[in-house]
């Protein structure tokens, strides 16, 4: 237990040594792997949101919303309804009433509701009818009937919204890819030279060590831990920088100014958690890389 203890402390101690001894590559190591993950960060945060965006589009295609005209009595709102329920392919209807849709609304812009206050007295949403349907495919069918309905003011369905949001987020996702491929192995490259500093600057101290009995992994350890602690630090960077830029971002959005637009925004507490969880696993994993890269290519005894 104690020779474990001393060789994990010798192996920390030689890591250390090793990125100071090296400062420049070092720096180096680190800024690569801050600039491939903030790409990351970015592209992922753009995915995120217009997910987010396209999962709102998704929920108000999955139903067609049928604005009526302000001037209808209940009965000629119900003979609406009916003919609506008639059509073969609508699997259920829902009244919503011009409150339900203002108090709707309340809720979805929640801490910016207040936004909303006055327009209680005179509220200017329609009385609708929200059309759900037994397959999508069957949309653009049952808009053609119901534009024939007299009463109705307007009728809103997403479906061009969410085929462009979906070949926007796959476009930004095969490039984000791409990018995120070629950053990696740069930095794992960048990563891989720095420890080939590191062992050829030891590699008389290594050559003794292998004389003494040592074991490939007790010589490699101290490399692995280094080109660890590189991605581990970069990654750190790289979260610190885009914590700032997206929580500047999104407090701007979130300013009375973009309300509408803040209601689809991913808050930050929401990103940052899944990008922790993504960060230092991937900073740590391209320097253990680089580092066994480096070894195995340079260590030569």
């Amino acid at each position: 237990m104690v020779m474990m203890i001393r060789y994990v402390l010798y192996v920390f101690k030689q890591a250390l040594v090793n990125l100071w001894r090296n400062r420049t590559m070092t720096f180096a190591s680190i800024t690569s792997v801050t600039a491939t993950l903030l790409i990351l960060g970015i592209i992922f945060l753009l995915i995120v949101n217009i997910s987010n965006l396209g999962d709102y589009a998704s929920d108000q295609f999955d139903v067609i919303q049928v604005f009526l005209k302000d001037d209808l009595s209940i009965d000629e709102m119900r003979a609406i309804g009916d003919k609506i329920s008639a059509i073969d392919e609508v699997s259920q209807i829902t009244f919503e009433t011009k409150e339900q849709a203002l108090e709707k609304m309340k809720q979805e812009w929640s801490e910016h509701s207040q936004v909303l206050s006055g327009l209680e007295e005179r509220n200017p949403l329609p009385n609708s009818y929200i059309v759900q349907m037994d397959n999508l495919v069957y949309s653009d069918h049952i808009v053609r009937l119901m534009q024939e309905i007299n009463g109705i003011e307007e009728i809103k369905y997403y479906r061009d919204v969410i085929l462009k949001i979906n070949s926007i987020t796959q476009f930004i996702r095969n490039i984000g890819l791409t990018i995120i491929f070629i950053l990696l192995f740069v930095s794992t490259f960048v990563i891989s030279n720095t420890i080939k500093l590191a062992v050829t600057s030891r590699k008389n101290e290594i050559q003794i060590m292998k004389y003494v009995g040592a074991t490939h992994w007790f010589i490699r350890w101290p490399f692995i831990l280094e080109g660890t602690l590189l991605g581990f630090f970069g990654a750190l960077f790289a979260m610190g920088f885009i914590y700032i830029a997206y929580s500047y971002t999104y407090d701007l959005l979130t300013s009375n100014f973009y309300v509408i637009i803040a209601a689809y925004i991913v808050p930050v507490q929401g990103v940052m958690t899944d990008i922790l969880e993504v960060f230092l696993p991937v900073g740590a994993g391209i320097g253990a890389l680089g580092s066994m890269w480096g070894v195995k290519r340079y260590l030569n005894v």
